[in-house]
């Protein structure tokens, strides 16, 4: 969610903070600002939507000065306007958050007791008004900040700028991200690594209660006790290049097109110098002492976790317990001895998952992430990070993060059906052989594009989808509906084919496309029995099958989509590409914004 930046150069601010933020922009907002010292003196800039018209406004009102905040806003406290807009500032202190200040009501009724007046409906607001009655008491800056920040509850990362002060910046952390860029004799702030990757490749992550006081040639740290505080700088190679549409309208279609490379790549990571068995990094897994998975993730994370748990318990023999992260902690769950807690991300700072891994610290045997990002929280707080290795993934709506997270998923239940004896070396050897394939088959799936392309025009004029799916196609369907619903905000539901006479038939008529996956699998006879229910109905049916399914299963359908044949384990892999091509086209259609959907965040750093 909102993106935050900040710098202390030797060149002009304001372009840099506006670059800057527009590398943020797939985290998701509705308004940008940015504030800069020039002089001495505070000023900023502040406009509602993209921020071309943020660039515009600058334009005709530049804003001097080689020091400066930027911010890209989300809305949670008060709807989109430029007075909600940040950097909020109050006389000689400006603030740009991310997150949630959960006692801002009681701060808010200690500051107007005092008779300090809010102009914005914001949590953030309490911030800034903070601050300046702490400076105004005769605090400085630096200390002023710090004493604000013993009073927040709640997540958030914060940066200050302050009149008067050109080369300072306070910037602070609890529960949200925040990297500190290291220049030369410049010093840069961003909520992650995409946004300073042109300005330095040196970064330090602050890590959670850290405050930071910046200058153009120093950095000091302190941790939640206020203690100076040692944080690693580290290299980082980010491939800029992968931060633009490479040739294609959208980010999305672009992330939809890498898929094969992207898998084979993680694919390579995880198979053994033999290239016959699963390779995890150290510490490793034993699945020998692992009695049970607890797996927790938000979204399409969360169905990737839900197409795992048919992998290891079919393939394992191994119980998988699946919640979503922001009930998991609530629900106060039992962890058993031999637990393994696995948390899928594809930021790696999702407030709810890292919330639920703090959980389960101390209580599960080991802590597994499954992450894009090997820097982020999540990551640093686990026992073990299994990269899904896709690369920048700037559309909202995940495609290649998602296929590379059930890729590594499977190559995980592979390395726990090896070592608890459930499947052979050979059996183990022929799965490994389809994964290796598995880029060519994906390929050849990118080639129905065309016939996708064409049903999607139709899927464009209905007001409600059903998607049906069983077995690992189930969780595809969830997540088909859910892509649809993002991007096109067509109204989509997925149900398991065998539950749609236990309710959900009753939504059947001519006017709902019901869109079945169903490759020629052990379950396939059972989704053509629930197929036959639709169509009896006046529903319209959308199969989307291999040759084999659709010479056996497609006599009467509204329309059909042939994808190759593949090893039924690995069919969700391939079938997400169908998905997203559906929900992709369909959107086009519909003039969607397809890579920043409204209401729509990336990365969700807030509960």
């Amino acid at each position: 969610m909102c993106g935050i930046v900040g710098v202390l150069g030797n060149h002009e601010a304001a372009p840099i903070l506006v670059e800057a933020l527009k590398r943020l922009e797939y985290r998701g907002y509705d308004s940008a600002g940015i504030a800069t010292v020039y002089k001495g003196a505070l000023d900023r800039r502040r406009a509602v939507g993209k921020l071309v018209n943020l660039s515009d406004l600058l334009v005709h009102d530049p804003l001097l000065g080689k020091s400066g905040i930027g911010h890209t806003r989300w809305a949670t406290h008060g709807a989109p306007s430029i007075d909600n807009a940040h950097p909020h500032k109050a006389g000689p202190v400006a603030v740009v958050h991310n997150g949630i200040i959960e006692n801002f009501r009681e701060l808010r009724a200690e500051l107007a007791e005092a008779g300090i007046q809010f102009l914005t409906e914001t949590d953030t607001e309490t911030v800034v008004l903070m601050t300046q009655r702490f400076m105004d008491e005769g605090l400085s800056p630096v200390d002023a900040a710090r004493q604000t920040l013993t009073r927040l509850d709640g997540a958030f990362a914060l940066a200050f700028l302050f009149k008067g002060e050109e080369d300072l910046i306070v910037a602070a952390r609890k529960g949200s991200p925040l990297a500190i860029g290291h220049g030369d004799g410049e010093m840069f702030v961003g909520s992650d690594a995409i946004a300073l990757a042109p300005l330095t490749d040196r970064i330090t992550y602050l890590e959670e209660g850290d405050s930071a006081v910046l200058t153009r040639n120093s950095l000091e740290i302190r941790n939640e006790s206020g203690e100076i505080a040692n944080r690693e700088i580290r290299e980082i190679r980010l491939d800029q290049a992968r931060v633009d549409k490479g040739g294609h309208k959208h980010f999305m279609a672009k992330e939809i097109a890498e898929q094969p490379t992207v898998i084979g790549e993680a694919v390579r990571h995880y198979l053994a110098n033999d290239g016959a068995s699963v390779f995890l990094p150290n510490p490793g897994l034993d699945f020998t002492k692992i009695e049970r998975l607890t797996m927790v993730a938000c979204g399409t994370a969360y169905y990737a976790c839900v197409t795992a748990k048919y992998w290891f318990e079919q393939l394992a023999g191994i119980p998988v317990e699946v919640d979503v992260a922001s009930e998991f902690r609530y629900r106060e769950p039992p962890i058993s001895k031999g637990t393994a807690a696995v948390f899928v991300s594809q930021s790696g700072e999702t407030a709810d998952t890292l919330a639920a891994l703090r959980y389960c610290e101390g209580k599960a045997d080991q802590i597994v992430s499954v992450v894009n990002v090997p820097e982020s929280s999540i990551a640093r707080e686990s026992d073990l990070v299994l990269p899904i290795l896709a690369g920048t993934e700037i559309g909202v709506a995940s495609t290649k993060a998602f296929t590379c997270q059930l890729t590594v998923l499977l190559m995980m239940a592979l390395k726990a059906a090896t070592d608890r004896g459930r499947m052979s070396p050979e059996d183990v050897q022929e799965k490994l052989s389809a994964l290796r394939t598995l880029p060519g088959i994906l390929n050849a799936g990118l080639e129905r594009e065309g016939e996708l392309r064409a049903v999607s025009r139709k899927l464009a004029e209905a007001r409600d989808i059903l998607f049906l799916g069983r077995g690992v196609m189930y969780p595809l369907a969830l997540e088909g509906a859910l892509k649809l619903k993002e991007i096109s905000y067509i109204h989509a539901e997925a149900y398991a084919s065998g539950e749609l006479k236990h309710g959900p038939i009753a939504l059947i008529d001519k006017h709902v496309p019901v869109v079945v996956l169903a490759p020629r699998d052990s379950l396939f006879d059972k989704t053509v029995s629930n197929m036959q229910e639709v169509m009896a109905r006046n529903g319209k049916v959308l199969l989307i099958t291999d040759s084999e399914g659709a010479s056996e299963g497609s006599e009467g359908v509204w329309d059909k989509v042939v994808m190759p044949s593949i090893d039924p384990v690995l069919s969700p892999i391939l079938y997400a590409i169908p998905a997203q091509l559906l929900a992709y086209h369909t959107a086009v259609a519909k003039g969607t914004d397809v890579d920043q959907p409204r209401n729509l965040a990336k990365s969700v750093t807030v509960e």
